[in-house]
């Protein structure tokens, strides 16, 4: 490489990094409007992708389990500025929100919360968003009465048997569900998107995806080290949610929420903070791991929960033309998708409801604040700061 390519190549990756940056600022109200914001930045504004090649890019992520968002953000990266660009990108756009959340669990630790009024709000705000998030992904993913029926038998099973396993397992069966029922989808014409990645190394980040969901288990048992531990447990939470981050939610209150590691009070506020800041909803692990063990387990969780998003848009880019033309393997997609609703709702009862909603009073602000979310669609940060004051005044009551 010349001085001049190199030159350019350090342009373009600085561009990347202070465009992905002014995003990780400002993209607040979730992953459907973090696609919304990308779309007016990266393609209207600076053209790096056209129309077609953002849908394409986007249903991609939207198959793979894991961050929708923060995927879309690294592929445009990718194609963009290479490997690189695509590690510039995330980390552009997600580590706003990762040093706020950081910066939150220290102020907070070590005081006891459990019984404050505006922790209380954050809890109904919880409600109000996670409501409002099943609503919307419901329409979408349940539009028939087949995929409605999936997520029904989801709610039972998560509910009635609640364990990690759990909720693995109503995802794989539902794909089998799909696989099945949702065949027939067609698909219509379908262009080739080019990436600069060799099917080689797809091949290596698959191998190194599934690798460390067997590996990382047998390391956790082996050497009963802490860290190992939390890394086991924040990467499988990033390989195995379908849906974006509300549904990691569950996911991780039962990881470390039952066996003492994050009481619950600081669990559902830590979820509430995270609604106030922009970014990708699974920096909540950064907010979790620095409960823990301070800044450098916040660090640590953030990179072991969204190292399965890079594996996996690593390795599927390479495959993504021929996967997508497959009819049966988007049918599994849409079963897991109506599954991922099912999980929603049992999240929403269970902690959600049942630790915030106590009183009346309580169920009326979580109508008032779901109102200015779906209806008045106010910004998530200022349903945030109305819930943290409204805690503080039903306190008073």
């Amino acid at each position: 490489m010349n001085s001049n390519e190199r030159s350019n190549s350090l342009k373009t990756l600085f561009e990347i990094l202070k465009v992905s940056t002014k995003l990780g600022f400002t993209s607040f109200g979730g992953p459907t409007a973090h696609l919304g914001y990308f779309h007016e930045e990266y393609i209207r504004r600076k053209k790096w992708l056209d129309e077609k090649t953002y849908a394409e890019l986007v249903a991609l992520c939207q198959f793979l389990p894991g961050p929708a968002s923060s995927q879309v953000g690294i592929g445009i990266g990718v194609m963009r500025g290479g490997i690189l660009g695509g590690i510039i990108s995330f980390l552009g756009f997600t580590m706003p929100s990762v040093i706020a959340l950081i910066i939150f669990a220290l102020l907070v630790q070590g005081l006891d919360v459990s019984n404050a009024g505006w922790i209380h709000g954050l809890k109904i705000v919880a409600v109000a968003v996670v409501a409002h998030a099943i609503l919307g992904m419901a329409k979408n993913l349940t539009p028939d009465l087949s995929r409605k029926a999936i997520a029904i038998f989801a709610i039972a099973v998560v509910l009635l048997w609640q364990t990690a396993f759990a909720q693995v397992g109503i995802i794989l069966l539902a794909g089998v569900l799909g696989y099945f029922l949702f065949r027939q989808v067609n698909e219509g014409n379908v262009s080739n998107l080019i990436f600069p990645i060799t099917k080689k190394l797809g091949v290596i980040c698959l191998t190194l995806f599934f690798g460390l969901l067997i590996i990382l288990p047998i390391l956790r048992e082996v050497t009963s080290s802490r860290l190992v531990a939390m890394f086991d447990s924040f990467y499988r939470a990033g390989a195995l949610v379908f849906g974006g981050g509300h549904v990691v939610l569950p996911l991780l209150e039962r990881e470390f929420v039952p066996t003492g590691l994050i009481n619950e009070e600081a669990f559902l506020a830590g979820y509430g903070a995270t609604q106030a800041v922009p970014g990708p909803m699974f920096t909540f692990a950064a907010y979790i791991g620095a409960t823990m063990d301070g800044w450098l387990g916040g660090l640590l969780a953030t990179v072991a929960i969204f190292l399965p998003a890079f594996l996996l848009v690593f390795g599927a880019l390479p495959f993504w033309n021929a996967l997508r033309r497959n009819g049966k393997m988007k049918g599994a997609f849409m079963g897991m998708n109506a599954a991922v609703v099912g999980i929603l709702i049992s999240a929403l009862y269970d902690p959600i409801f049942t630790s915030a909603i106590i009183d009346p009073i309580d169920f009326v602000f979580a109508v008032v604040l779901f109102s200015m979310l779906t209806y008045w669609k106010l910004a998530p940060w200022i349903i945030v700061i109305t819930g943290v004051v409204g805690g503080m005044l039903i306190a008073l009551i």
